[in-house]
Order: C-alpha cells, then sequence, then structure tokens
C-alpha cells in the first residue's frame, strides 16, 4: 500500500520556517544587540503557552477517562516544560539591567502582564476571578470565559479520583465551576487514603504536585530575574513590576495536595 505524502515538503516548508524568521522585528534604533534576545525569549514562551494549553486540555481528557498512565505522560511532559520555561530564564539574566534599558522605552505600553495564553493557562489551571481578562481583547476575554466556565485541571482529576471509586464529595463534584475552588478537608481525607490505598492514582497525584513546584519555581525565578533587570521601578504597561509579581508567589495552584503533606 502506497503512502501519501507531499514530495514538495520540506523541512523548511513545513515549519513555515522563512515566515517564523520574519517574525522578529526590533524597534529600538541600531537596532540595540539585545533586544532580539529579549524578542526570541518571549516569542519562545508564547510558543511554550500554546504547547502547555494543548497538553493540559489533553490531560484533562486522559484524567477524565481514567487513563492513568496517559495522564501520568503527558503530565511529565508538563512538568519538563516547565523545567525549560525556568531555564530560558537563565539566558534572558545575561542581559544587564544597562542592556534591557537602552531598549526599554520602545516597549511603551506592552507587557508580559497582557499575555492572552498565560492567562488561558492560568484559567485551564483553575484561577477564576474577573480582574485576569478584563484588559485583553473582547474575542479573549470570551474564549477565557469557556475556560472558567468548565473543569480545571483539578476538577478533572477529581473526576479521575471519583472513577476509581474514591469517595470524592458530590457537592465538590458538581460545585459551580466559575467559583475558584476552595481547599475541602473531606477532600483532604480522601486523597489521605488514595495515597495509602491506590499507588497508581497517588502518582498522578503527585505528578500534579512536580508541575505545581514548576510553576512556583518559574514565578519565583520570574520576580528575581525582574527584581534584577528593573529593581523596583514600575513595570512596563504601567504594572506594579516586582510588587505585583511577588503577590502572586506560594500560592499553590493544588491546595488539598500540599494541606496532606503534614498528615503522612
Amino acid at each position: 500500500m502506497s503512502e501519501n505524502f507531499d514530495s514538495a515538503l520540506t523541512y523548511t516548508s513545513y515549519l513555515a520556517v522563512d515566515e517564523l524568521l520574519k517574525l522578529q522585528r526590533p524597534l529600538s534604533a541600531g537596532p540595540e544587540h539585545d533586544e532580539m534576545l529579549f524578542i526570541i525569549i518571549h516569542q519562545t514562551y508564547e510558543l511554550w503557552f500554546k504547547q502547555l494549553i494543548h497538553e493540559f486540555k489533553q490531560a484533562q481528557v486522559a484524567l477524565e477517562s481514567s487513563d492513568s498512565h496517559y495522564s501520568l505522560a503527558i503530565l511529565g511532559r508538563i512538568r519538563t516544560i516547565l523545567k525549560v520555561c525556568v531555564t530560558q530564564i537563565d539566558i534572558l539574566e545575561t542581559m544587564t539591567p544597562l542592556q534591557f534599558n537602552a531598549f526599554r522605552s520602545y516597549l511603551s505600553s506592552s507587557s508580559g502582564f497582557q499575555s492572552a495564553q498565560f492567562r488561558m493557562v492560568e484559567a485551564l489551571l483553575g484561577r477564576r476571578d474577573s480582574k485576569m481578562a478584563g484588559h485583553l481583547p473582547l474575542d479573549i476575554q470570551e474564549e477565557i470565559k469557556l475556560i472558567t466556565s468548565a473543569n480545571s485541571v483539578w476538577d478533572s482529576t477529581l473526576v479521575y479520583i471519583s472513577k476509581r471509586g474514591h469517595k470524592v464529595p458530590i457537592e465538590v463534584l458538581n460545585r459551580d465551576k466559575s467559583i475558584a475552588y476552595i481547599a475541602n478537608t473531606d477532600v483532604q481525607d480522601v486523597l489521605l487514603a488514595l495515597h495509602r490505598n491506590d499507588p497508581e492514582a497517588a502518582m498522578v497525584c503527585e505528578r500534579l504536585v512536580d508541575i505545581d513546584e514548576g510553576l512556583q519555581e518559574w514565578r519565583y525565578r520570574h520576580v528575581k530575574m525582574v527584581e534584577r533587570t528593573l529593581g523596583h521601578k514600575m513595570g512596563t504597561g504601567g504594572s506594579s513590576g516586582v510588587a505585583y509579581l511577588s503577590s502572586t508567589l506560594f500560592n499553590p495552584t493544588f491546595p488539598d495536595l500540599w494541606e496532606i503533606r503534614s498528615s503522612f
């Protein structure tokens, strides 16, 4: 049986390399040497955010289908992507404050706070508040509204746990998904029993802890990178910079999985 393939397809055409390499457009005069690094790092982050959205959605399908092994594979990939996101900060930190300030004024009102895809990642992970998307275009706001009205990754995990026979409270499973999840002692009791009696499900939960830790690590490194580059100046786009970013630290995504640590 013959295979169907495009004989004219090349590495360059498949990956749209020509188009990709035209997307870096420095604005500074010269341009300043380090602006190219700044653009490429942040464009790469957006590509990773796109992949994270893709992977989190598939993880939800796997979890709600009770497929432990596929869930573990996808969640492991997500953790590895987060490690890469942290490592990219090492590259960005090779740029000194003076080098950044040589082109910072050209950024005008643009800011990482405007990343729609990162807001989608946060929504998939359970963030539920009116402030998260109000500054974004209306079509993006609608897309995020759809995400925040459905199961978060944690809600999908609770479905997975329930389908394995663990008695997750029905009022938790059927709660209004547009409201942020609050740590629940009854769920924590279920998780403790699960860790003791269901090693496979416990592995899935521990992979979620890996991801939560990875997110917190990325946020911390991001804060320190901004502080190292800007100090306590106002952030680009008028944000409060380090002060705002610091407020996001040490807020676990899956609080129940952290609460049970002291009960083993």
